[in-house]
């Protein structure tokens, strides 16, 4: 015998019972609001207003910060440029500085266009590389992926200085210049030691039988340490006939500091 419930769920009546024109069977009635009513996914945060008003607060600190500096510290104005006269050294500004220094190590085109390129585009598909949901929103995903970025840290911090050094004192675009076609020295050597440097660490742990994400980590850890390291050999090490000085022994009185 049919009979009429009215659904609390959806706010109707509805006819329960056998119909020769039905092809489905009612098999529970679940008083409202059920379990899954006004709720998203497990450990998630609304993006508005919660993260949109954190980010607002961190805009108004940086600008903050920014209109501080501007009053306490002056530009470093000089005087007009003289044609005659070349500065020594002649850094660009320090958001450059560690495209500037990449130019010591290899052919401009090299260095200064290829190379950047590749990371960037190596930025972008890192979110199709790595699709995985797992760990997503924790910052290096799990314990092992914290150990993984700091011992990644610590061997950028100590094999970038290194190939700095050994690069400027021992060059192959100068050893080898003549010796071999060009596009060997300045293009394949430096090519060739520097992803080698990259990509030694992942050699390393693949025994271990690393996560894509994982690898990820540690690929993008030395890009950015990679890249601070550039920026302040160039920067603090960097001296007349951009050669590698202590900050406080340039020769001629300069100091990098005084542009600061």
């Amino acid at each position: 015998m049919a009979e009429k419930v009215k659904s609390e769920a959806f706010g109707s009546e509805e006819t329960v019972g056998k119909s020769p024109t039905k092809t489905y069977s009612l098999v529970e009635l679940v008083r409202a609001p059920t379990i899954m009513a006004d709720r998203g996914p497990d450990n998630s945060v609304f993006a508005f207003p919660v993260v949109a008003l954190i980010e607002l607060l961190l805009l108004l600190a940086v600008v903050v910060a920014l209109l501080g500096m501007s009053f306490a510290i002056d530009a470093p104005l000089e005087e007009l440029a003289n044609p005659n006269t070349t500065t020594d050294p002649a850094k660009a500004p320090w958001y450059f500085m560690g495209l500037q220094e990449l130019l010591e190590h290899g052919h401009p085109t090299l260095m200064a266009v290829m190379m950047p390129t590749l990371m960037v585009l190596f930025v972008i598909a890192i979110p199709y590389i790595d699709n995985s949901r797992e760990g997503a929103g924790r910052w290096f995903t799990s314990a092992r992926g914290k150990r993984i970025t700091l011992y990644t840290v610590l061997y950028t911090l100590v094999v970038m200085p290194l190939f700095i050094i050994l690069d400027s004192t021992f060059s192959p675009r100068e050893l080898l210049r003549g010796s071999v076609p060009d596009f060997v020295a300045q293009y394949l050597i430096p090519g060739l030691v520097m992803g080698v440097i990259v990509l030694l660490p992942v050699f390393v742990m693949w025994r271990n039988k690393p996560t894509m994400r994982e690898l990820m980590i540690v690929l993008f850890t030395v890009l950015f340490v990679g890249a601070i390291v550039f920026t302040l050999a160039g920067f603090l090490f960097r001296g007349p006939g951009f050669k590698l000085f202590w900050p406080w022994d340039m020769p001629g009185g300069y100091s990098p500091f005084d542009n600061l």
